[in-house]
């Protein structure tokens, strides 16, 4: 098989790739879906109550539905009244109240429309035929009236809201069944190489098991997405023109990884690069060699780099990003935050290090050091277990020294306290 000539493309920044994605990316076309359904999708138009809340007045006490004029002597003088009814929450009762009576209520239970105040019952000897009142309640009488929560038509969730466990709740409460979100992208992820074995499978020399694809795939669901599993394609252009044609019609995105540099077997940028997609340098450590465009069909394409590390970067910095933009999220960048160096180390001029960190909490503040001893070599895929945090070194610096501030973007994964 022929490989790919080398090309003298020049080289872009981190932020230059990044802006060129998101640009040639929009969101998802939105869906209706089941509120049950919609944890974590992001909520695609304004979102209106259908209901009152509450839709009735009702008790938010446990107590007694009374007319507020028969505890004019309370507390001076304790007050009995007779109980002519019970009200459990969910009732539909509407227990007719004259002077000297009382209806037992329940907390949610609908309020008699004759009454207008409730009496707790820890301010009473808690009758059952008859109750004495010795206490007066609060003035507001621990009545939650009708729409105090939100009004029929009131704006419950605006657009671009990614929808939590309370959210849904609210939305259910003020009559909703249904939302118009957008809907998870569906990622298509391929490893390529010869060399490649399935998890667990006895290796044979040269051969590595595919740890690339259980990355990405934990990482897109991570990051709100589906992933679409390929398996591994060998080092064929044939066999890997026909994944993207199989696969095509099943995902909103396809992620790669390998192929891509500018080796001999490099299949990925021999079948993509004929039909525009961009290869080139971004100036980054690790994940130099990068590629972004689109299948023929018009599917977004990604193709990272095949070492593990790289490809976490690589996603990380590039891939992530632009699946939240493409769920319509409006924050799509991970906060990044300001920790101390625990340690000296090295990085290479003209690239942005994007250093896997352990990031701990100390007595002086956050402090950063590489999770692995090997610095961030693209290979050491096991230190990145020990990873929580990505530490950002600008492409003007070579050396970081102990003590001194660094950007760090924490993603979670170790403990804080663990150390390489």
């Amino acid at each position: 098989m022929a490989g790919v000539a080398a090309q003298s493309t020049p080289s872009i920044s981190v932020d230059e790739h990044l802006s060129r994605i998101l640009e040639a990316l929009e969101p998802l076309d939105p869906v209706t879906i089941p509120i049950a359904d919609a944890l974590g999708r992001t909520l695609a138009v304004d979102t209106f109550a259908g209901v009152d809340v509450p839709g009735f007045d009702n008790s938010a006490m446990d107590g007694y539905a009374v007319l507020r004029s028969d505890l004019a002597t309370v507390p001076e003088a304790p007050v009995q009244l007779t109980v002519v009814g019970d009200i459990p929450a969910g009732s539909a009762s509407n227990p007719r109240l004259s002077t000297g009576e009382a209806a037992r209520i329940m907390t949610g239970a609908p309020l008699p429309d004759d009454a207008d105040c409730v009496v707790p019952v820890e301010l009473t000897d808690a009758g059952t035929t008859t109750v004495l009142v010795s206490q007066l309640p609060e003035p507001s009488g621990h009545i939650r009236r009708a729409g105090s929560d939100i009004r029929q038509g009131d704006l419950v969730l605006p657009a671009g809201r990614t929808l939590r466990a309370t959210d849904l709740a609210a939305a259910t409460a003020a009559g909703l069944a249904e939302l118009t979100v957008r809907p998870a992208p569906r990622v298509g992820i391929l490893s390529t190489g010869d060399e490649l074995r399935l998890p667990g499978e006895t290796l044979e020399r040269g051969q590595i098991h595919d740890s690339n694809s259980v990355l990405l795939a934990a990482a897109v669901t991570d990051a709100g997405g589906v992933p679409v599993l390929f398996g591994a394609v060998p080092d064929d252009n044939d066999l890997l023109s026909e994944s993207f044609e199989r696969m095509a019609d099943r995902v909103d995105v396809f992620v790669t990884s390998g192929g891509v540099s500018v080796g001999a077997y490099d299949v990925v940028k021999a079948v993509l690069q004929p039909l525009g997609v961009w290869f080139g340098p971004v100036r980054m450590q690790p994940g130099k060699p990068q590629g972004f465009g689109r299948w023929v069909d018009g599917t977004p394409v990604f193709t990272l780099p095949g070492n593990p590390v790289s490809v976490f970067v690589s996603f990380e910095a590039f891939v992530r990003p632009a699946l939240l933009a493409m769920q319509g999220r409006t924050s799509i960048r991970r906060p990044s935050i300001r920790a101390i160096a625990g340690s000296s180390w090295s990085s290479p001029a003209g690239r942005a290090q994007h250093m896997p960190a352990v990031l701990s909490e100390t007595s002086a503040g956050p402090v950063v050091n590489p999770a692995s001893h090997g610095g961030s070599g693209s290979h050491l895929v096991t230190s990145l277990a020990r990873a929580n945090a990505l530490a950002i070194i600008p492409e003007d610096v070579t050396s970081v020294e102990e003590g001194q501030p660094v950007d760090v973007l924490p993603f979670g994964g170790a403990e804080p306290g663990d150390h390489a």
